[in-house]
């Protein structure tokens, strides 16, 4: 198994958050969503009430987007703790004409949020874990602002056994993107955990009631019922 190598936990500038959105993420994006509302089903909101998510290192908006775009009564707070980041998720928002009270954006760090314990009926995540040195802090984190009865939702990269899987990973989904593209993901795998780290986290934060498998080639997915 390839050891974890650490990428940088924020990435702040602007060339990486314009890369890192110029990535064709739709179909990724469009599973997350899919598999994200049928894990939804098991939990309920109060009649008339819209569902109340937190989006934990949302980079440039899409996977709230692409929720929006199902045209369910969502309230989501987005959170990322780069500014770069968060000024072209401003303006994916802006585009997509979604107001300011459907997507709240904010800077915040996810290993440490104001928010009140058991604030929201789904906390969520794309790709946040790997970029943490302690990836545990922010999965307890984001556990605590999940309401009893709510649901977590995490999914996120899985580290290759070795080093060819990891090129094969890199040809296969960033083939087409720049080079500093193709290298962002090449260290995100690279700093990417295995089942068994997650799984190991997943028990020392708490969570009995929970399911955890690759849900691709590249990815894991953590579902967890409050």
């Amino acid at each position: 198994m390839l050891p974890r190598v650490l990428e940088p936990e924020v990435m702040d500038t602007a060339a990486e958050a314009e890369d890192y959105n110029a990535m064709d993420h739709s179909t990724v994006n469009r599973a997350f969503v899919d598999d994200l509302l049928a894990a939804m089903s098991a939990i309920a909101v109060p009649a008339g009430q819209p569902w109340r998510l937190f989006d934990a290192g949302t980079g440039t908006a899409l996977i709230p987007l692409e929720l929006v775009g199902r045209k369910l009564p969502v309230r989501i707070t987005a959170a990322d703790l780069a500014e770069e980041m968060l000024i072209v998720a401003r303006r994916n928002v802006a585009a997509a004409g979604v107001a300011e009270d459907v997507i709240r954006l904010i800077r915040g760090d996810c290993k440490s949020l104001a928010d009140a314990a058991a604030s929201y009926d789904v906390v969520m995540s794309n790709s946040i874990v790997h970029h943490i040195p302690e990836p545990g802090s922010v999965l307890r984190e984001c556990w605590r602002l999940a309401r009893p009865g709510g649901l977590l939702f995490f999914r996120d990269l899985l580290r290759p056994e070795n080093e060819s899987q990891l090129d094969h990973l890199v040809v296969t989904y960033a083939g087409t993107a720049n080079a500093h593209g193709r290298q962002m993901f090449r260290d995100s795998l690279h700093a990417a955990l295995t089942l068994n780290e997650v799984a190991t986290l997943a028990r020392e934060i708490g969570m009995t009631d929970f399911a955890l498998r690759a849900t691709s080639d590249r990815h894991w997915t953590l579902t967890a019922k409050r």
